[in-house]
Protein backbone atom coordinates (compact mmCIF):
# COMPACT_ATOMS: atom_id res chain seq x y z
CA UNK A 1 0.00 0.00 0.00
CA UNK A 2 1.20 3.50 -0.74
CA UNK A 3 2.41 5.64 2.12
CA UNK A 4 1.96 9.35 1.38
CA UNK A 5 4.79 10.40 3.72
CA UNK A 6 7.41 8.18 2.13
CA UNK A 7 6.10 8.78 -1.39
CA UNK A 8 6.42 12.56 -1.04
CA UNK A 9 9.94 12.17 0.40
CA UNK A 10 10.95 9.94 -2.54
CA UNK A 11 9.61 12.38 -5.17
CA UNK A 12 11.93 15.24 -4.28
CA UNK A 13 15.10 13.85 -2.73
CA UNK A 14 17.59 16.57 -1.93
CA UNK A 15 20.00 17.04 0.94
CA UNK A 16 17.49 19.49 2.43
CA UNK A 17 14.55 17.02 2.31
CA UNK A 18 16.73 14.28 3.79
CA UNK A 19 17.76 16.59 6.65
CA UNK A 20 14.12 17.63 7.22
CA UNK A 21 13.10 13.95 7.24
CA UNK A 22 15.81 13.04 9.73
CA UNK A 23 15.04 15.97 12.04
CA UNK A 24 11.30 15.28 11.87
CA UNK A 25 11.30 11.47 12.05
CA UNK A 26 14.60 10.88 13.80
CA UNK A 27 14.53 13.58 16.49
CA UNK A 28 11.20 15.36 16.92
CA UNK A 29 8.81 12.40 16.60
CA UNK A 30 10.76 10.05 18.91
CA UNK A 31 10.94 12.79 21.54
CA UNK A 32 7.21 13.45 21.86
CA UNK A 33 6.06 9.91 20.96
CA UNK A 34 8.17 8.30 23.69
CA UNK A 35 6.98 10.81 26.27
CA UNK A 36 3.36 10.16 25.30
CA UNK A 37 3.25 6.44 24.45
CA UNK A 38 5.74 5.10 27.01
CA UNK A 39 5.93 7.90 29.57
CA UNK A 40 2.15 8.28 29.90
CA UNK A 41 0.18 5.46 28.23
CA UNK A 42 2.52 2.57 29.04
CA UNK A 43 3.09 3.77 32.61
CA UNK A 44 -0.66 4.19 33.15
CA UNK A 45 -1.35 0.69 31.79
CA UNK A 46 1.57 -0.84 33.72
CA UNK A 47 0.03 0.36 37.00
CA UNK A 48 -3.22 -1.46 36.11
CA UNK A 49 -2.28 -4.63 34.21
CA UNK A 50 0.67 -6.99 33.88
CA UNK A 51 3.83 -5.95 32.07
CA UNK A 52 2.99 -8.19 29.09
CA UNK A 53 -0.49 -6.74 28.67
CA UNK A 54 0.78 -3.20 29.12
CA UNK A 55 3.37 -3.77 26.39
CA UNK A 56 0.83 -5.32 24.00
CA UNK A 57 -1.90 -2.73 24.59
CA UNK A 58 0.43 0.28 24.41
CA UNK A 59 2.02 -1.15 21.25
CA UNK A 60 -1.41 -1.59 19.65
CA UNK A 61 -2.29 2.01 20.50
CA UNK A 62 1.06 3.16 19.08
CA UNK A 63 0.39 1.15 15.90
CA UNK A 64 -3.15 2.49 15.46
CA UNK A 65 -1.87 6.05 15.85
CA UNK A 66 0.29 5.48 12.76
CA UNK A 67 -2.72 4.58 10.60
CA UNK A 68 -3.10 4.77 7.54
CA UNK A 69 0.47 3.66 6.85
CA UNK A 70 -0.78 0.10 6.42
CA UNK A 71 2.46 -1.25 4.98
CA UNK A 72 4.28 -0.26 8.18
CA UNK A 73 1.73 -1.49 10.74
CA UNK A 74 3.55 -4.75 11.67
CA UNK A 75 6.84 -2.87 12.00
CA UNK A 76 5.12 -0.20 14.12
CA UNK A 77 3.73 -2.86 16.46
CA UNK A 78 7.09 -4.61 16.86
CA UNK A 79 8.77 -1.23 17.38
CA UNK A 80 6.20 -0.37 20.04
CA UNK A 81 7.03 -3.63 21.83
CA UNK A 82 10.78 -2.86 21.67
CA UNK A 83 10.30 0.72 22.89
CA UNK A 84 7.99 -0.36 25.76
CA UNK A 85 10.41 -3.14 26.75
CA UNK A 86 13.24 -0.60 26.68
CA UNK A 87 11.24 1.66 28.99
CA UNK A 88 10.42 -1.28 31.29
CA UNK A 89 14.09 -2.29 31.55
CA UNK A 90 15.45 1.23 32.11
CA UNK A 91 12.60 3.14 33.75
CA UNK A 92 13.34 6.07 31.44
CA UNK A 93 11.98 7.27 28.10
CA UNK A 94 15.43 8.50 27.00
CA UNK A 95 16.83 5.12 25.84
CA UNK A 96 13.58 4.53 23.92
CA UNK A 97 13.95 7.96 22.31
CA UNK A 98 17.44 7.03 21.16
CA UNK A 99 16.41 3.61 19.77
CA UNK A 100 13.30 5.15 18.17
CA UNK A 101 15.37 7.97 16.64
CA UNK A 102 17.99 5.60 15.21
CA UNK A 103 15.27 3.33 13.77
CA UNK A 104 13.40 6.25 12.17
CA UNK A 105 16.60 7.79 10.82
CA UNK A 106 17.54 4.48 9.16
CA UNK A 107 14.02 4.30 7.70
CA UNK A 108 14.34 7.82 6.26
CA UNK A 109 17.74 7.01 4.73
CA UNK A 110 16.50 3.73 3.25
CA UNK A 111 13.41 5.48 1.86
CA UNK A 112 15.46 8.20 0.17
CA UNK A 113 17.88 5.68 -1.32
CA UNK A 114 15.24 3.41 -2.86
Amino acid sequence: MDNSKTESLKQNVTLFTIIIGIVSAGIVSPFYEEIFYRGFIYRWLRARVSMSWAIVISSLIFTLAHFPTMNAMPVNFISGVVFAWTYERTGSVVPGMIVHGVFNTIAVLLTTMS
